[in-house]
This record gives structure tokens, C-alpha cells and sequence, in this order.
């Protein structure tokens, strides 16, 4: 057997893909299932956080930096862990999916806090005072007049960092959940072949390049700059 064939029969073995294809198609909807219910509660749980923070209730301010501060620090795994293995320890029992969810849902709410609220705060201060002098309520000024100036500063942040997070759902394959790559390591260690990984690694590549390539545009279309 030729070195090419040998590589061949590693990675791109056609009994294996077609036998455990069906597994690792049924982990495609399982990431995206996550991904899109992470990105959708996520970014609107750290907006509401950063708008939270524009009422200046100290306490409520306070708490809103600790809870970003602690998840942007921890690494997700670690957080991954203590809740599946020890939540039950307190009598809380969540499937291996809603811990998955939840984690990254609080990592990437954390996350979209800091950067709707840099938004925010680079909006000019005359735009506030401008928008108040005509009779608009503090409410409608936030709703109608900052907060559009302040998603087109976050859009490229919070693209590439919703990008990051809803990768890390291959992290759920430590606590079986049943994902791409669990699916796909699953195979690998049945079929003690390296293809069922090599055919993840592509579908990985088929749904986060064209969000690789939109975030691009994204971040040359709403460039950083003062509002």
C-alpha cells in the first residue's frame, strides 16, 4: 500500500463515512440547534444587561460587571463541568443539552454586555442631551436614538465573538452531548479510523466559513468608529 493510499484509507475510508454518516448528520442539527438558541438568547441577555447599566442603579451595576467579569475569565469547559457534575450534588438535575445552552448562553450574554456597552458609551453625549431637548423620555431616547448607533458600532465584535462561542458546542462532546464532533469521535473509536473526524472537520469548515467570511464584511461595512 502506497503512502497516498495509507492516508487515504485513514481519513477518507468510504465504508466508514457511509456507515456512520447517518450518526454525524443527526450532530449537524444538534449544533445547529444550539448554536442559533445560544446566539439568539445570548446577545439579548447582554443587551439587556448593558441597557440595565444605563440607569446607574449602583448595586444593579455592580453585580451586572461581576457576573461579565467572572464568565469572561473562567474558562468554559471548567464551568461546563461544575454544573453537569456538580449541580447534582445540590439536588439540581440538567441534561447534558440545557447545560450546554445555558453555559455558553451566560459566556456569550457576558461577552455582549461589554461590547453593547462600549457601544453605548461611544455614542456622543450630545446625541443624549440633543435627543432629550426635544421632549424625548430617557426611554425613548436609549430605544430610538442610542441604541441603533450603538449596535452599528457592536455588530463586528458580536459577530466574531458569537462566531467563537458557538464553536465551543464541540465542547459539549465531554459531556455527551451529542454534537458533531461526539458523534464523530463516537465513530472513530468504533470504527478505529480517523475518517468519521476528518468528515467533522469539514462540515465545521461548510457552516462557520461562510460566518467567517459575513463577519468580515460585517466588520468592513460597520468599521469601529464614534458614533
Amino acid at each position: 500500500m502506497s503512502q497516498w493510499e495509507r492516508f487515504s484509507d485513514t481519513f477518507f475510508n468510504r465504508a466508514v463515512i457511509i456507515q456512520y454518516l447517518p450518526d454525524i448528520y443527526h450532530g449537524i442539527w444538534i449544533t445547529l440547534e444550539l448554536s442559533i438558541l445560544i446566539v439568539i438568547f445570548g446577545i439579548l441577555l447582554g443587551t439587556c444587561l448593558a441597557v440595565l447599566r444605563v440607569y446607574k442603579i449602583l448595586p444593579l451595576s455592580f453585580c451586572i460587571i461581576v457576573f461579565a467579569d467572572v464568565f469572561r475569565a473562567l474558562p468554559p469547559l471548567v464551568l461546563i463541568l461544575i454544573a453537569f457534575f456538580g449541580l447534582p450534588s445540590a439536588g439540581i438535575y440538567l441534561s447534558s443539552f440545557f447545560v450546554l445552552f445555558i453555559i455558553l448562553t451566560l459566556v456569550l450574554a457576558a461577552f455582549s454586555e461589554e461590547i453593547v456597552w462600549a457601544g453605548l458609551t461611544s455614542v456622543d453625549t450630545g446625541q443624549w442631551k440633543a435627543a432629550r431637548s426635544t421632549g424625548l423620555s430617557l426611554n425613548q431616547t436609549l430605544i430610538w436614538i442610542i441604541l441603533p448607533q450603538a449596535f452599528r458600532l457592536a455588530i463586528p465584535p458580536l459577530t466574531n465573538r458569537a462566531i467563537a462561542i458557538t464553536k465551543m458546542t464541540a465542547l459539549g462532546t465531554v459531556i455527551g452531548v451529542p454534537d458533531i464532533l461526539n458523534q464523530a469521535t463516537t465513530a472513530q473509536s468504533f470504527s478505529g479510523n480517523a475518517s468519521p473526524l476528518m468528515i467533522a472537520a469539514i462540515i465545521y469548515v461548510i457552516i462557520f466559513l461562510p460566518l467567517v467570511i459575513a463577519s468580515r464584511w460585517l466588520e468592513e461595512k460597520f468599521s469601529w468608529r464614534k458614533a
